[in-house]
């Protein structure tokens, strides 16, 4: 069964390993996003070109605003761009469609030029540019916006990267020239060319592979996030006293202190935002202090990478043939409902009796993100034949899966981590709700506990509605501590 990139094409996993790319899925998306700080940060003489590059196109849409030369259509020819979802990742939980840059962003972009990047190229504190920056400081630009506007960027370096790998190791039948829009920026034209590149091709479309030094998980290495969280450190390291007092005065002044407690980390993290937006050159002494510290987001982008490809390739291909060869899990026949059922006990007993549990650990780390445990669980039903559509909204919210075969048999799942917060109001409220918008007669709520201590919050909320024992209720006991050695299971 064809999960990943390597399958698809009929090469080895170690080829795609030594040649530096991420060995995707074909199947869904995976959690990964290009840092442009790794570019910043490299000693590969191509990254570094390529980051001067994505800065020479930002410093170009600067000027043209403060020239007042960008009216609406040149807004959609320089800031707006089409969704690149032939890399496979991002945050897509159904295939490959992600939002991709929408005209949001590029209003916000274009807003923000004049201000934030009026001494692009020419900071007197960081030591270099960052398009990082606008999602310090913009609402609504986030890592997703920052990887995919990154991406447009190198676009004609990564279609190249993947050709050569192309050329050197898939089989012509497998290989298709393809014309990409807005490849490269002619400076000249001032306009985005076509061009044409053969790459992998493979059901009516092409893949794109992307180095693995390039891309991190969560957050990329300049964020909002840890600029609020680490807002303490910052004036710390500026040299002027009299600017540093008054930003911890400021800060001391904006700063809610209720009478009876301490502030919370909501309000320090408010507070700490304002502060930021009344000294804007505090956001520039964040970035130096991250610059200082960029051989720690080599490393850590490293091990963020190797944890996904171990989670999401080794584990899943792992699981994928204990189910196929001790079960009937990729073949099991009937309607929906019954099917579902069967399917979910065949799992429930990989990963109880067979050792199948270790997919949801790293070491000693469970999963920790509901999203994962989707990802995951889309690549296991993937082969059946029933229409396993993930994330399916029908008007109520999202399902997390939609086991179908027709219009009239339907079964939902939902998977769901035993420690999550909310989950004794999930299940009394949200699997109904979904049933009754999608028309499924049937829905079927899998938890899965990681401690003994899960375990009892499980079988607590069950009793107190009365839902202990319930047959659409599938508990998987996916613990590490009272699981048979490997050779036992």
């Amino acid at each position: 069964m064809a999960t990943f990139f390597n399958e698809f094409f009929g090469v080895s996993e170690q080829d795609v390993e030594d040649y530096g790319a991420f060995n995707v899925s074909l199947i869904n998306d995976l959690p990964l996003f290009i840092d442009p700080f790794l570019l910043f940060n490299s000693a590969n003489s191509d990254y570094q070109l390529l980051h001067d590059e994505i800065l020479q196109y930002i410093t170009f849409l600067r000027d043209q605003v403060i020239a007042g030369r960008v009216n609406d259509d040149l807004i959609d020819a320089w800031f707006l761009f089409p969704e690149i979802k032939e890399n496979w990742l991002g945050f897509s939980l159904v295939g490959n469609r992600g939002s991709g840059l929408g005209r949001k962003f590029a209003v916000a972009l274009s807003a923000n030029l004049h201000s934030i990047f009026s001494d692009f190229g020419k900071e007197r504190i960081s030591k270099g540019s960052h398009i990082e920056k606008v999602c310090l400081v913009s609402e609504g630009v986030g890592r997703d916006n920052i990887s995919d506007f990154t991406l447009n960027l190198i676009l004609d370096f990564i279609c190249r990267y993947t050709q050569e790998f192309a050329k050197a190791y898939i089989a012509p039948e497998l290989r298709k020239i393809v014309w990409i829009k807005k490849a490269k920026f002619n400076y000249d034209t001032k306009s985005w060319q076509r061009m044409q590149y053969e790459l992998p091709y493979i059901d009516g479309d092409y893949v794109l592979l992307t180095p693995k030094d390039m891309l991190t998980r969560d957050e990329n290495w300049i964020n909002k996030g840890d600029m609020v969280r680490q807002f303490e450190e910052i004036p710390v390291a500026i040299p002027d006293n009299e600017l540093r007092g008054q930003i911890f005065a400021y800060f001391e002044s904006v700063l809610a202190k209720p009478k009876d407690r301490e502030p919370s980390a909501q309000e320090r993290a408010e507070a700490a935002i304002k502060t930021y937006l009344h000294f804007p050159e505090l956001v520039d002494w964040y970035i130096r202090y991250k610059e200082e510290h960029g051989d720690d987001a080599t490393d850590i982008s490293a091990d963020k990478v190797a944890l996904t490809k171990f989670i999401f390739e080794q584990q899943v291909k792992s699981i994928q043939s204990q189910l196929a060869e001790t079960t009937a899990f990729y073949t099991t026949p009937g309607v929906t409902y019954e099917e579902t059922h069967q399917r979910l006990a065949f799992f429930k007993d990989v990963i109880e009796n067979k050792g199948g549990h270790r997919i949801f650990w790293h070491g000693d780390e469970a999963i920790q993100r509901e999203s994962d445990l989707q990802i995951l669980c889309k690549f296991i039903w993937f082969g059946t034949p029933s229409d396993a559509s993930a994330e399916v909204n029908d008007g109520r919210g999202p399902v997390d899966f939609k086991i179908s075969r027709g219009a009239f048999d339907k079964t939902l799942i939902e998977m769901k981590l035993a420690k999550n917060t909310k989950l004794k109001q999930n299940l009394e409220k949200q699997l109904p709700i979904y049933q009754a918008a999608s028309g499924a007669k049937k829905g079927i709520k899998v938890i899965i506990y990681f401690d003994a201590s899960e375990k009892r919050k499980v079988d607590k909320i069950l009793k107190e509605l009365e839902l202990s024992g319930h047959y659409d209720i599938v508990l998987i006991d996916a613990r590490k501590d009272n699981k048979p050695s490997g050779s036992k299971a």
